[in-house]
């Protein structure tokens, strides 16, 4: 597939996904660049913002087998992965697989569960293969896990693990509506008179693994690298981080700016795709030391003063 046809197809889905989520059009290519990189996608904002909304939108009009698992404090490992089952009739056990046996599935509320239950995403996240009872079986391709959470809702919850959070490519805040969108909004819903929008399949799994073999072929220019480490290392030293980005921020930069050269047409990457995905992909990497996070620092500030002062390259 060329470059060409991945832009195209990329803005067909993201017309599609329009279709029910009014502006936000920053937040939906940042959604559909994920997806290009085959990555996770953690929605963290305010109740009643759409995030379950977008990460459904995106599974209709990607075609894509789609499970939806609600975390709540009494789910269990068994209910995500799946479990053996004794049949009596055969006399034997078998397999009854779990809604992680999909293509793109949605942990709502992920930080409901107690830690055990998270963890069971753990391998499944990073290797796409999920084991049970000492066998691994791998998951479908491609493999998408999009989770979201309320960030002002402490009362049973449970913080998702550093280890865990690490996993996800990027972490998306979608933000309030403006005045004209959220009018918009409710025009909508009376036109169509029902709380469900309907959103067509305009690709397909194995057109969207087409789609991601070829943003693999994007070149990245050793002065565009440079820049990426640069970035990275810059968390490490900053004076106010006290665990700065592992080299998984690093790779994670790389396909985040790869795919946003593929949605643009290009088919190299400009230090500008780099900067595009820096703050989503790198804010929840890091640790703040305690005295930065009692005086109200924000990560997504800390990132903006490590790129500013960090050189940006030219590119031949």
């Amino acid at each position: 597939m060329e470059i060409k046809d991945v832009s195209g197809l990329s803005k067909t889905v993201l017309d599609e996904v329009s279709k029910a989520i009014v502006g936000k059009k920053n937040v939906s290519r940042r959604v559909m660049v994920s997806v290009l990189a085959n990555g996770h996608i953690l929605f963290e904002d305010f109740p009643g913002l759409a995030k379950t909304l977008m990460a459904n939108s995106f599974a209709d009009a990607l075609g894509c087998e789609f499970r939806r698992v609600q975390f709540t404090p009494d789910l269990l490992p068994a209910d995500v992965t799946g479990s053996f089952v004794y049949n009596r009739k055969d006399g034997e056990f078998f397999l009854r697989k779990g809604p992680v046996f999909t293509n793109i599935l949605l942990a709502d509320e992920i930080n409901r569960a107690p830690p055990k239950t998270q963890s069971a995403l753990l391998e499944a996240m990073q290797e796409r293969q999920t084991t049970l009872e000492g066998e691994t079986y791998p998951l479908p391709e491609p493999f998408i896990v999009m989770a979201t959470q309320n960030p002002i809702e402490y009362e049973g919850t449970y913080p998702l693990p550093e280890a865990q959070v690490d996993r996800f490519l990027i972490r998306i805040s979608i933000g309030y509506p403006e005045r004209d969108e959220e009018k918009e909004i409710l025009k909508r819903r009376m036109q169509r008179k029902k709380d469900e929008v309907d959103i067509k399949p305009v690709i397909n799994p194995q057109k969207l693994k087409e789609m991601q073999t070829a943003v693999e072929n994007i070149y990245l220019d050793d002065a565009v690298l440079d820049y990426i480490t640069a970035i990275v290392k810059g968390t490490r030293e900053h004076n106010q981080v006290d665990v700065g980005a592992s080299p998984r921020g690093s790779l994670a930069l790389m396909k985040l700016s790869r795919a946003r050269a593929a949605l643009d047409g290009r088919d190299y990457v400009l230090p500008d795709d780099v900067k595009y995905v820096s703050i989503s992909a790198l804010s929840h990497r890091i640790i703040l030391k305690p005295e930065s996070w009692v005086r109200g620092v924000k990560p997504t500030s800390v990132i903006k003063k490590v790129m500013q002062q960090t050189p940006v390259p030219k590119v031949k």
